[in-house]
Parts: C-alpha cells; structure tokens; sequence
C-alpha cells in the first residue's frame, strides 16, 4: 500500500472538451483553484449548484467553463444568462467568458449594464448573443421590452446572490426565475449564506449540491499582508505620501467613504505629481471604464474609490489597497482588500486608524480570521532612504542603456566645464526630476492629533494663507498644473501647497503667506490661457472651513443595523 497522496486534479481531469484546455493553456492556467475542481464536474453532470465562494477564488472560471463547454455555436439565441450585481462584475465576467471561449469561432457574449445606451443592446440581442450576462435592473427593463428571449435559456448563474439581494434586487431575480424554462440548469454563488440566498436556492433550484471552500474566511485573503497605521485625520495625505514613498507600490486602490472624497483626494494626488484618477457612482460608465482601463495600461497608478464603485474590479497589477477611510463594516473591509493578492500574487492591505478607532481593530481580524500589523508611520529617515531607494533605482536602470555615446558625452562636458566629476554629478542631480526631494528636510509626522479632532475646522491648512487665483473649472483649470507653475514660478516646495478647492470661475489654494514680489511674478504666468492673478482671499472672521462629514453608515462593525438613517450607495 503506497502513502503517497494523490496528485491535485488538473484542468483536463475535469471533463472539459478540447478547445477549452486549449484556451486555459495559452492563458497560462495550470491547475484548477478548489471551487474550480469541485464546481466544474458538478456542472458538467448536469446538476445545480450552490457554491459558498469569496472574492478571488476563481469561482468565474468554476461556472463559465461549464457553460461554454454546453453551449451550441451553430444556434444563434441566447443560451446562457449570468446575473451580477454590478456593472463592473458583468464586463469583468463577459471579459472572461470572451478569453475562455477564444477557440470557439462564431461565439458572441453580451454585457446589459445600466449608464449604457439601449440600441446598440436591441442589435446584440437580435443577432443572437449565446451569453448574456447582466445586472438586474437593465435585464428587467430588456424583459418589459420583450427585448430578450428567455426560450432557449439552458443555464442560469447568480454571482454574488447575497450582495443582489442586499442591493434589493429580490423581486427582479423572482421575474426572472419565473421566465426562464422549468429544465434550465442553475447555478449560485454567494460569499455569505443569509437566509434570503437559502430561500431562493430552496424555492428555484433542483437539489443543488452544496460546496463550501475549507477556511472559508480567508481562503481567498491567504495573500495579504495587512497592516494599520495609527494617522490622525489632518495627517492622513501625508501620511499615504509617505506610504507611496517607502512601500514598493506598483498600483493601488485607495477607499474613501463619499465620492466627494474620491474626486477631493485624487487631485491631491495629482497635486503632489502621482498619476491617479477618482472612481465613483457619478462617472459615466465610458469614463469608468477608461479609468479601468489606464489601470491596466499602467497609465494610472492610484485610483482612488468608492465600494460601489469598485466591486468586481480586477485588476492584477494592484499591489496594496489603501482604506484611507474606516469601511462601513467588516464584510466591507473583506471586500476592499479582495482587490489585491489577485491569481495567487501577493499583496498588502493597510488601514488608517485613527487612535478612537483602534478598537474596532478585532472585528475586522475576526472577519479575515487574520491578525492585522500595527506598523509605525514612517520616519524622516526612511521616508529619505526610500527616495533615495527609488533615484538609484531609475538611474540603475538609465544605466543598462548607456554606452559609449553616454561616455562620449560626460568626457566633452567636464572638458567644456572644467569641472571636477563629482561636481558635474552634483549639478546633474540638481536639475533631474525627483532628486530635489533628497535635500529638503522631511519632518516626522505627530500619531496622535494634538487636540480633539475636526473640532476646530480642517487643521491640515493651519498656519497657512488662504488665496484666490482667477479661473476654475470653467476654464478646465486642474490642481496639477496649478501646482506645477506654484513651484516654478513662486518658488514653493509642493509640500508646502494645502488645500485646493476649484470653483466654477476660480480657485482657492491655502499657501504661506506670499510676499508681494511673489505675487507680482506669478500675476503674469498663464494656466491654461488664464493670466494667474492670485490674491489673499481670508475667511471672514471667525468662520473656519469645515469637511463634510460622511453620513451614517447603513450598519455598524457587527453587521447591526443602526438606527440612524441609511446612507445612499456611492
């Protein structure tokens, strides 16, 4: 008797037809994930499915392979349905779907998503989509217009049953179990089993069998690193400035609680010279996906997001998720940090705390079944080694394409200069991008805020001057511009640039005071063809400046409704 274990399934093991291996092999699929190795046979057999599956666990391929290997080509209707609760899961399935299918010729998968025009929806269907897949309420709205046929339907998927259900969307997924053929295969996918998934795999699916994933919690967070850093409020930018300094970030998802905070902190961002862009409720879906898109690209590194916003987002080059705001809950927090430690990578999550908050730390250890790493805020010494970490770097790399022209080049400009070649390197560093920042002073940040907070108004802008500067968004003026001409012109450190507010016609700018040469010098620097007259613009006495404070949230740490009203999605 041999005491060797068994070999782990492989893709092929699982009865899939021929140009499906194929497909997972040029993508560089290698064996299947759980979910996978028990989903895929299931469905294959014919048999309903109720699949208890987190974020990350592969639970698309589990069910669109299946459903692709019992698809007909040659028919030309609609044979399988996938409903998801948001628009940026149903492109990130059809994405999927389209990848899987590449060896099936003649294949057509369609996304139905509300913000998208309806026509061009009409003409898919009527050509014949083999796959749709589709959020709620635009498929309620094709089935009052007897725009989508349900005859022919013989697979019905449900990803993420129990955020569709929280959403509201109980009496469309009714409409259209009542639609679709009595025989249609149906499979669902929840992370948690409230009682309303039970009822509705009780009520419309055939003896389903059940598969739960071993260590359910955190089996699909086996990869993150997380980590909190005690930041009070008004320290909170400098602190993620410091964070992008010293962490080795290829891209990150940053969490804020209102979409005012995503549109506020991404031009902060682009203020202090990083490549981000908000993602929000408010952005039409062209823009969103344009956003998503640059993500990919590595044309963006930083988005900065709302929870709506950003459900099904997958993107693998995400290295950390920031939540720069406390989630509404921890079942929240599980689904933010999801979106980093992707296809077996590894990833980090930190968290901002403020010193009150800290105690609501173990609720959400409890909910990743992790411990969450309390880390110190980097010093003035690390925050310099890691810029001089990343300069090394760059000029590491600049060196690998050197050659003798380069060479050429530095032996002509110490003959013209006559000087030493520590002296031209200096000189060099002194005019190259990124290599100021080494010699200003970097001050360590306070933990704790030096009194109660947000009681005075936002402290982050004490001890500077409040100024006007003439054109705003009408005249498509953007902080990172203004900030650019800020320190060429006016001799500001960017460090030293507060809070910018854009206005319809101008702009406010918190900056130290100013002398009047200063101002003179920039009064005739243009932004956009806009002459840049600036001038002080005090608050009048006694008013300060206060943020928005975030509405209540729709329930507390411990998934207890609050009896406060609920807030609206972002």
């Amino acid at each position: 008797m041999s005491d060797t274990a068994p070999a782990a399934p492989q893709f092929a093991d699982l009865g899939l037809p021929a140009p499906l291996l194929e497909a997972l092999n040029s993508l560089g699929y290698e064996t299947p994930s759980p979910i996978q190795a028990e989903a895929i046979p299931t469905l294959l057999a014919g048999e309903d499915l109720l699949g208890l599956a987190q974020t990350g666990t592969g639970k698309t391929a589990a069910f669109s392979l299946p459903l692709l290997a019992g698809i007909d080509v040659s028919l030309r209707a609609t044979q399988a349905l996938i409903l998801t609760p948001t628009r940026e899961l149903a492109l990130q399935v059809a994405e999927a779907l389209q990848r899987y299918a590449q060896n099936m010729r003649g294949f057509s998968v369609l996304a139905l998503y509300g913000g998208s025009p309806f026509a061009p929806q009409f003409k898919a269907l009527e050509r014949g989509a083999h796959v749709v897949v589709a959020t709620p309420g635009r498929l309620t709205d094709h089935m009052r217009r007897g725009s989508i046929k349900f005859d022919n339907i013989r697979f019905l998927v449900l990803d993420e049953a129990d955020e569709m259900l929280k959403m509201g969307f109980a009496d469309d997924l009714e409409a259209v179990f009542e639609k679709v053929p009595e025989h249609t295969q149906k499979a669902l996918f929840s992370a948690t089993m409230p009682a309303g998934v039970r009822t509705v795999a009780r009520n419309h699916m055939r003896e389903p069998k059940e598969i739960r994933l071993h260590s359910g919690k955190s089996s699909s967070l086996d990869t993150i690193t997380q980590k909190v850093w005690e930041v009070a409020n008004h320290h909170k930018l400098d602190a993620m400035t410091r964070l992008l300094e010293v962490e080795p970030v290829e891209a990150m998802i940053v969490f804020v609680r209102t979409k005012t905070a995503s549109l506020e902190l991404s031009e902060r961002l682009e203020a202090r010279g990083f490549a981000a862009a908000a993602l929000n409720g408010d952005l039409s879906q062209q823009l969103r996906e344009q956003v998503v898109d640059r993500l990919k690209r590595g044309l963006l590194d930083i988005v900065v997001a709302t929870d709506v916003a950003a459900r099904g987002l997958d993107v693998e080059r995400i290295s950390h998720v920031l939540n720069y705001d406390l989630p509404h809950d921890s079942e929240s927090y599980v689904h933010r940090i999801g979106r980093t430690g992707r296809a077996g990578r590894s990833g980090t999550a930190i968290l901002f705390a403020t010193p009150r908050e800290r105690r609501l730390l173990h609720l959400l250890e409890k909910a990743t079944g992790q411990k969450i790493e309390q880390q110190a805020l980097p010093t003035a010494d690390a925050v310099r080694s890691g810029r001089l970490s990343k300069l090394a770097t760059r000029l590491q790399t600049a060196a690998e394409g050197t050659g003798s022209l380069h060479q050429q080049l530095v032996e002509e400009l110490l003959q013209v200069t006559n000087m030493e070649p520590l002296e031209l390197v200096a000189a060099l560093l002194a005019i190259l991008p990124g290599a100021k920042t080494l010699i200003e002073p970097v001050a360590d940040l306070p933990v704790a805020p030096p009194r109660r907070e947000r009681e005075m108004g936002d402290d982050r802008d004490a001890g500077l001057v409040r100024y006007k500067v003439q054109g705003g968004r009408s005249n498509n003026l953007m902080p990172k511009p203004l900030v650019d001409v800020l320190v060429k012109h006016g001799g500001l450190r960017r460090q030293q640039i507060g809070h910018i507010k854009m206005f319809t016609e101008h702009t406010g700018v918190y900056l130290p005071q100013l002398d009047q040469s200063v101002l003179n010098k920039l009064a005739g620097v243009e932004v956009n063809g806009v002459a840049l007259q600036i001038r002080e613009w005090p608050l009048p006495p006694g008013e300060v400046e206060r943020p928005r404070s975030p509405r209540p949230p729709r329930k507390d740490f411990a998934g207890k409704p609050r009896t406060s009203k609920p807030a609206r999605r972002a």
